[in-house]
């Protein structure tokens, strides 16, 4: 039996989303595997068209049609949501997932006031009356960093700057004290200044009420001071996942090896940053086997034909490349 203390909040196995086109059906994900325990950030990067979002919006269950779930599993406390009818799905979405999006203005109703839209939600999934629930928008409003929160909640959306809209979709995300937030590229839109505060008050909510993280982005420089784990994406499919500080120190996959070797630091002495030759294949035209292999420069006989799946390593983590594979050391020598 699991234990309870290490039973993962989010697990999503094997997940395949397709979409069906004139020229074909698109595979969006294809087979991506992971966990979120309790409490845990967990920061998922890649270019843009990795499958980031599609993976977020396959956990709240709002895939675009005629885009689906082809197969695979997300369990929520070892419930399987996948299979949850709409209006079950909306009442997890709302009590049990919070959500923030990239742009506030898709969150916010702008014919509502703040007060209206954060005490109707609190509602919706506690049940408490409209004065309990607007005392608690009001702190909600306050703990985010809105300043004078008891007056400003009777504003309308617009009446806010970008970073405090943020702010507002971060309160309404967290107003029925969900067990998981996840934020897609919650900072991409604002300034540099205002970026690390959003994220700040995000972690430090999410810390304070024990709600676990899956914090979506490109930015690697978030991902550093922020998440507890990262996850990896390339084509669609899982490329490593592990803790944060040894992903970014010692890369274990050529991809996410090229992606630290892109990011400027202070003790860099190197004129050039490392450059990954080519573009991420579309998804109609993913090569066989690895899906990086036509950019990889330690490629060999076995990325070229078989798709590699993900080979735990030491020290918790796990990377879907065949140079970890012991079976594979001898053609590696040979190639």
């Amino acid at each position: 039996m699991t234990d309870a203390k290490t039973e993962p909040l989010l697990s999503v196995r094997d997940l395949v989303v397709e979409f069906p086109t004139r020229r074909g059906v698109l595979r969006a994900l294809d087979r991506v595997s992971f966990d979120i325990m309790p409490g845990e950030v967990l920061g998922m990067v890649g270019e843009s068209g990795a499958g980031k979002s599609i993976t977020g919006a396959s956990i709240i269950g709002l895939i675009e049609p005629p885009g689906r779930i082809a197969s695979g599993e997300i369990r929520l406390k070892g419930e399987r949501i996948d299979t949850l009818g709409p209006e079950a799905m909306r009442r997890v979405r709302g009590r049990r997932i919070g959500m923030v999006f990239q742009d506030p203005l898709t969150s916010l109703n702008p014919l509502y006031t703040v007060a209206q839209q954060l005490t109707e939600t609190i509602r919706t999934h506690i049940d408490i009356s409209k004065g309990e629930a607007r005392k608690r928008a009001i702190a909600l409003l306050d703990r985010v960093g809105i300043p004078a929160a008891a007056r400003r909640i009777d504003d309308y959306p617009h009446h806010f700057s970008g970073g405090m809209r943020q702010r507002v979709v971060i309160a309404l995300a967290l107003c029925a004290e969900p067990e998981l937030v996840i934020a897609d590229e919650p900072t991409t839109a604002l300034d540099v200044s205002v970026q690390s505060q959003i994220i700040e008050v995000l972690k430090d909510i999410c810390a304070e009420r024990g709600a676990a993280v899956m914090l979506i982005t490109h930015d690697m420089g978030v991902i550093a001071e922020t998440a507890d784990r990262v996850a990896v994406l390339y084509a669609g499919r899982m490329a490593e996942i592990g803790p944060v500080r040894d992903v970014i120190t010692e890369a274990l996959h050529p991809y996410t090896a090229g992606l630290m070797g892109s990011i400027p630091t202070l003790t860099q002495e190197t004129d050039r940053l490392v450059q990954i030759p080519g573009a991420m294949p579309r998804l109609h035209a993913i090569p066989q086997g690895c899906a990086f292999n036509p950019r990889c420069e330690r490629a060999f006989a076995p990325c070229r034909e078989t798709r590699p799946d993900l080979i735990s390593r030491e020290g918790g983590r796990d990377v879907a490349c065949w140079l970890y594979d012991p079976a594979r050391t001898g053609e590696l020598r040979d190639a």
